[in-house]
This record gives C-alpha cells, sequence and structure tokens, in this order.
C-alpha cells in the first residue's frame, strides 16, 4: 500500500467503496457494515456519488482480517475474534457494555435477546412461533424415541422449522432477526409438555415451565426461570459459540447455525454440565450428607460437578444473581443447603467457588424437575446468543475462520501402503 500513502503536503489517500471491498475482500454491503461497528470511517466528497474511505484505516483492518484467518492472536496463538456482543472482565460479564446480571433482574429473557442483536431494547416484546413451523417441528420431534435428550430434539426441531422457511437463505440482518424471533418460540413450542394444561402464549419463560416441570408455576420460580434465561444468553465465544461462528462464517443458514452450537453443547463439560450437578444434589439430599458423596466422586477421579469456572478466578456472577433469587422460594432450601454443604465440603481439598450449572441444579431439583432440565434452559438461552454472534460474523470476511493446521505426521514422500 506504498503507492497509496499521500506525499507530504498532500491530502490523505482516499479509496471508493469498490477499491475498499476489493482489498478487504469483502462485498459492498459488508464495508458498510464495519462501517456501521464503527470499524471503518467514511466520508462523502462534494460533488461525489458515494462514499470513500481512509486507505491506511483500511490496510489496518485488512491486517487485523489476516491475523484472525490465520488464528494468530497477541495471545499465545488461540484463535481470536473481534467482538462487540460479551465482555468478561474481573468476576463481572457485560452485554455489550452493559451489566449483565442487571439487566436479567430488569429485563425478560426476550427484551435481552433483542439487546444483544439490535443494541436496543424493545420493552415488552415476546416472540411468537408460526403455527406452520410448530406444526413441522412437532412431527418431527414427536418421531424421536422417547429416550431422546433435549437437546436432540431441539436440533431436530431447528432443522424441521428450517424446511418450513423458505427464505433461510437470506442472510441479511433483518431477515435472520426474522428468523431469531420465530426460531426460539418455535424451539419452546416443540417439546413436549409436562403439564396437560399449558399455555403457547406470554412470556418464553411461561411457555418453557410446561415443558420442564408438572408443577404450576408460581411467579417466584418463573421469574428465576426468566432471570437464568437471560443470565445464560450469551458467555463470550465458548465452544458452541465458535461452532456456531465457524458455520457463519462458511454462511450457513441462522437454522444451521443454531443447529452447530447444539451439536457442540451436549457435551458433559458444556451443557449437560448442569445435569451432573443435578444427581449429585440429590445425592447430597438422600445421603443427607455432602462428605460421603464428594468423597466417592473424588475416589473416582471425577471432578466435583457444578464447581469452578476457568473464566471466574472469584464466584460465578450468574450463579450469585440465581442463588439470591432462589432464596425467596421455601422450598428450594433443602437443595440450598445442600449446595452449599457441597462448597464446604470441597472447600477442604480445593477453595472452588460454585458456578452457574450449580445454580441451575438447586433450581431444578427443587422445582421437581428432570436432570435434563438445566441443559434445556442452557440451549433454549444460548440461541438467542447464537444468533447474536451468527449476526456478527456475516458481516466479516467469509471463510474468515480457517485456522491451519500444523502436521505432525511422518513426512512424506513414502510408499504406497501394501
Amino acid at each position: 500500500m506504498r503507492d497509496q500513502e499521500p506525499a507530504p503536503g498532500h491530502p490523505e489517500r482516499r479509496l471508493s467503496t469498490k477499491e475498499t471491498a476489493e482489498l478487504l475482500g469483502v462485498k459492498s454491503d459488508t464495508v458498510y457494515a464495519y462501517v456501521s461497528r464503527g470499524q471503518l470511517s467514511s466520508r462523502r466528497e462534494p460533488g461525489g456519488r458515494g462514499s470513500t474511505f481512509d486507505a491506511k484505516e483500511v490496510e489496518a483492518l485488512a491486517r487485523r482480517n489476516r491475523r484472525e484467518s490465520s488464528g494468530s492472536s497477541a495471545s499465545g496463538g488461540e484463535l481470536s475474534v473481534r467482538t462487540r456482543i460479551t465482555l468478561i472482565e474481573k468476576d463481572r460479564y457485560y452485554f455489550r457494555g452493559v451489566d449483565a446480571t442487571e439487566l436479567a433482574a430488569r429485563h425478560s429473557y426476550e427484551e435481552i435477546a433483542e439487546w444483544l442483536w439490535t443494541g436496543e431494547l424493545r420493552a415488552g416484546i415476546t416472540f411468537t412461533a408460526p403455527k406452520a413451523a410448530v406444526a413441522v417441528a412437532r412431527r418431527a420431534v414427536d418421531a424421536l424415541p422417547e429416550h431422546a435428550g433435549p437437546t436432540d430434539r431441539l436440533r431436530v426441531a431447528a432443522i424441521a422449522a428450517a424446511t418450513a422457511d423458505p427464505l433461510r437463505f437470506d442472510l441479511s440482518e433483518d431477515a435472520v432477526l426474522g428468523t431469531a424471533r420465530i426460531l426460539i418460540p418455535t424451539l419452546v413450542a416443540a417439546l413436549p409438555p409436562v403439564r396437560r394444561t399449558h399455555r403457547d402464549e406470554g412470556p418464553l419463560a411461561h411457555r418453557l415451565w410446561a415443558r420442564l416441570s408438572g408443577r404450576p408455576a408460581d411467579e417466584a420460580s418463573l421469574r428465576v426461570l426468566d432471570t437464568a434465561l437471560g443470565l445464560l444468553v450469551d458467555h463470550d465465544l465458548a465452544a458452541s459459540t465458535l461452532a456456531v461462528r465457524v458455520a457463519a462464517s462458511a454462511r450457513a443458514h441462522a437454522y444451521a447455525a443454531v443447529s452447530s452450537g447444539l451439536g457442540v453443547l451436549e457435551g458433559p463439560l458444556h451443557g449437560a454440565a448442569s445435569g451432573l450437578a443435578h444427581r449429585l444434589l440429590l445425592d447430597v439430599l438422600d445421603q443427607g450428607n455432602a462428605a460421603p458423596v464428594v468423597a466417592d466422586e473424588l475416589r473416582s477421579g471425577r471432578r466435583i460437578p457444578g464447581l469452578g469456572h476457568r473464566l471466574y478466578p472469584g464466584e460465578d456472577p450468574r450463579a450469585r444473581a440465581l442463588f439470591a433469587l432462589l432464596e425467596e422460594i421455601p422450598g428450594a432450601a433443602p437443595a440450598l443447603a445442600a449446595a452449599r454443604d457441597i462448597v464446604a465440603t470441597t472447600a477442604r481439598h480445593t477453595p472452588l467457588h460454585a458456578n452457574v450449572d450449580l445454580a441451575l441444579a438447586v433450581f431444578t431439583v427443587s422445582s421437581g424437575m428432570p436432570s435434563t432440565a438445566g441443559e434445556t434452559v442452557f440451549a433454549v438461552a444460548r440461541t438467542a446468543g447464537w444468533i447474536a454472534h451468527a449476526l456478527e460474523e456475516y458481516g466479516e470476511r467469509p471463510l474468515r475462520m480457517r485456522p491451519s493446521g500444523q502436521y505432525v505426521g511422518p513426512r512424506p514422500p513414502r510408499p504406497l501402503p501394501e
């Protein structure tokens, strides 16, 4: 780019939109997406037909994109991705710069989802699923065997809903937002209800409750569920979110990107972790003491589920927020006491704080839900965050999420095997 630098005393070199797009290897629409996100500045010249861009600024962005596509970063070679969605810092986390726990305390899951997607809060918004999409998704889910897990059902529902949407390949922002607002309630509606009398209208937490518990919902419990959904909506580049961004980088549509996230979420170290904590809590409640249960886990060489988090040296802020709400539910007292017993007992071996999986387990145990309920809550909540990351990735250069493999096998040429 030396030929583009201005000579002394001359104005800065400006690039047209076409030149900028060619240099960055993107479409013209993506150039303006960079502008809207503050990654590029534009200027309309007097008498000019279009915007122009500072050549040095464009080159700097091109260099950053090249570094990302090679998987390099300043933190030891790990893949680093610029994002405006979530910041995790000093045992707190923020959605678009706003404290996430405060957002979850004051706003519904749907409102927080809109904040992640658009940077605007739409008070009182609820998501509605079209009957045709729900019917297709329910038929697909009902065909699964009884032992199918919640993530199996949600993944099948997502793909089934995609087949009912002929416009799913439209990756414009408005189209993807429209998909998001119908996909999430479709996933919930496709899950088999536990209660015979249930509502498929109103806030999403109310609809989800009937898929998780056979008990009537009280306001305090619904508040915990809605808050849990809001707290879990995103958590930076977790494994499932990275999978979503890889799919979006290849320009997979939103349904397929969400399906990618659900596939990764099913791992025991991710979305299914709360189920392990749920069963641990039941064992402690059955034994009446955490000591023998924790001892069995340690003797078997297993880590204690529901404790510690690699991103929070101190207390997981999501767990802190949920525990505070669970204190207001009288029926949660035994499970809360068991959770505290687990933390105190394990502290003799390793001082670890409770994480959100243990808090979710207290909620699911005290609400009479199955051990898989926490996984369902996690998956439904995180779908909104995945959509936010997919939207971000659609604005980036295609196929940039392509790290290079470091081959460590035998050097060629080798003879053909016999």
